[in-house]
Order: C-alpha cells, then sequence, then structure tokens
C-alpha cells in the first residue's frame, strides 16, 4: 500500500501524539551493579545499606551500597551449583535467612558467620522470614504448612491453618506475629507462640505475596489476578484496594516507615509508590532490563525506603538503583 502525501502527514501525526502522551519514566539517580548474570532473588531492607543477591555462577554475596563494595560471599553445605532462591533479612539489618527447596540457613550480616542449618522433611520451602536479631525463623512450605522455630530453644510450632503451597510469608520483628498467604485464596495473621488465627483475610484467587508493616500498623495482601489489599491491623478491616492494571503482579512490596506509602515491585520492571489510606498510584518508576533481554524484561526481587525522599530496588538485572520520590 502507497500512502498519499497526506497520509504520510497524519501517520507522523498519530506517532508524534502517541510519544507525546506516553507516560516518561524518571531514571534512576544510582545504580550499583552486584552480580554479573541474572540473579535468583535478593534481600534488602530499611536499617542498613547492605544487600544480599543470589545468583547462578556467584552464590550468594552481600554487599556495602555505600562503598559499592562486595564484603563476603556464602553458600548452602555440599552444593556444588548455587539453588538458593528464597532470602530474608531481618527487619533490624543483623541476620540473613537463605533458603533453597529443601535446606535454610541462618548468617550474622555483619561477617557472614553461619548460625545453623536445617531442612525440610516430605515438602519443599515456598518463602522465608527471620526476626531482629535472628531470634526467630518462619518457613512456609509446599505442603501448606508453615513452621516457626526459636532460634535459642529450638522450639517449633506448626501452623496447620492454610490447606494448600504456602507462597509468601512476613513476621513481625519480634516474632511474636506471622502473616501468610496460600494458593487457598487466603491469608492469615496469626499468633506465633499459639497458632492461632487473629485475622482472616479472604481473597477471590490464590494469595502471592504479603507483607507486614513493621511497626504494627498495617499488612498487606496480594493475589494472582490483579488483587493488592492493605488492611488495618487495630481492627482487621480492609483500609484499601491497589488500582492495579494489567500485568501488575506483586513480587516486593515494603511500607514506608511514615505509614503513609507503600512500595512494590513486579516481574515487568515496574516500581510503584501508593498511597495507603485511597490505594491510589502516586509515583512509578522501571529498573533496568536484564542484559540482551529480548523482550526487555526483569523481576524486582526487593524494595526498601532509604528515608522520606529515596528509595532502592534490587531486580534479576544484577542491579540495585536509587530512585527519588517527588516531593
Amino acid at each position: 500500500m502507497t500512502l498519499t502525501h497526506s497520509g504520510k502527514y497524519l501517520t507522523i501525526f498519530l506517532a508524534f501524539c502517541l510519544f507525546a502522551c506516553s507516560e516518561v519514566q524518571p531514571k534512576s539517580v544510582r545504580q550499583i551493579q552486584n552480580s554479573e548474570t541474572p540473579s535468583y532473588g535478593a534481600a534488602i531492607n530499611d536499617k542498613t545499606t547492605r544487600v544480599a543477591v543470589s545468583a547462578l555462577d556467584e552464590g550468594v554475596t552481600v554487599w556495602d551500597l555505600q562503598k559499592d563494595t562486595a564484603l563476603y560471599s556464602l553458600g548452602h553445605q555440599e552444593k556444588t551449583n548455587n539453588q538458593i532462591l528464597s532470602l530474608s533479612l531481618s527487619p533490624d539489618g543483623s541476620h540473613l535467612l537463605t533458603g533453597d527447596s529443601k535446606d535454610f540457613a541462618l548468617w550474622q550480616m555483619n561477617d557472614g558467620r553461619n548460625i545453623g542449618f536445617w531442612s525440610v522433611k516430605d515438602a519443599t520451602i515456598r518463602d522465608l522470614a527471620v526476626s531482629d536479631f535472628g531470634r526467630h525463623m518462619l518457613v512456609g512450605q509446599s505442603d501448606g504448612k508453615v513452621q516457626h522455630i526459636t532460634l535459642s530453644s529450638g522450639r517449633r510450632i506448626e501452623f496447620l491453618g492454610h490447606t494448600e503451597n504456602v507462597n509468601s510469608v512476613d513476621m513481625s520483628a519480634n516474632g511474636r506475629f506471622a502473616l501468610t498467604g496460600s494458593n487457598d485464596h487466603f491469608a492469615y495473621l496469626w499468633d506465633t507462640e499459639s497458632a492461632q488465627i487473629i485475622y482472616s483475610f479472604p481473597h477471590p484467587n490464590r494469595v502471592t505475596k504479603v507483607t507486614l508493616d513493621q511497626q504494627g500498623r498495617y499488612a498487606f495482601s496480594a493475589g494472582s489476578e490483579l488483587q493488592g489489599f492493605i488492611w488495618d491491623l487495630k481492627t482487621g478491616k480492609q483500609i484499601s484496594q491497589l488500582e492495579l492494571s494489567r500485568a501488575q503482579i506483586i513480587t516486593a512490596a515494603r511500607f514506608s516507615p511514615n505509614g503513609k506509602w507503600l512500595l512494590t515491585g513486579s516481574p515487568s520492571r515496574a516500581l510503584i509508590l501508593w498511597d495507603v489510606a485511597t490505594g491510589k498510584k502516586l509515583q512509578q518508576w522501571q529498573v533496568r532490563a536484564i542484559l540482551n533481554s529480548r523482550p526487555a524484561s526483569a523481576v524486582i526481587h526487593a524494595v526498601a525506603f532509604l528515608n522520606d525522599s529515596q528509595i532502592i530496588s534490587e531486580s534479576s538485572s544484577g542491579v540495585a538503583e536509587v530512585w527519588e520520590i517527588k516531593q
């Protein structure tokens, strides 16, 4: 087909309109390359300048983000290939919990010293969480069970409230409360001393991500089909629902210390800041893609607030990126 003279101008005009109307993504203000190969997982939080990254050829490496320096590497015993997919950093930044499909291990973050190794029988590990000072560990399993372990006493308690695969777990800083989400369409907040359910958060489909506000104000749970809910931990009532659009599945989430925002990451490179009270999107960024990926892609593994004006993301591209919040 041959375009007429006027048709060519119309095509150029439409292309210009599409470009002008598309959302311009702000760029990160700092990038730290901490893996030469695509990463499996990462852990970072608001109270430390260190990040742990798990990659195929490099095992788990702990980086100092201020100095842009690799501090040490660690891995599981007798594993020739790195298979660590789950990483959790304690809220105070003192300890790291790592897990592959069957084994999990606890480490000191200041020097990489191992505290202990444990194994799961008759199931696989789906997600992990660790409390301040590494005192308590939480392990979500493929058989629907969740183990809560107290390190000093060796006490284990099993939560049996879920009936299917547990996909995501989180724990309060003191280890007293757990939030877990499952394929059974429920997220539960429960007491780790008694294994009794405090609140039930129903979903229309499987729950894929849960996150606790470490100051005890909110819980967040996300489903597999564009649902994200923020809950009031004083009442158990829903505060807001995120206005998610297509392809915005949640893989990482963090509440801001000031209690105003929720930060989420997705497998589509989308990093989004939300208003807790309304569920409205406030700002959006796009993380760097994996080198030479076609189409350009990256999964966001972890997010955190550096302060009230800056956030940080770690994605499967192996890059930590710092972003400015518009005030």
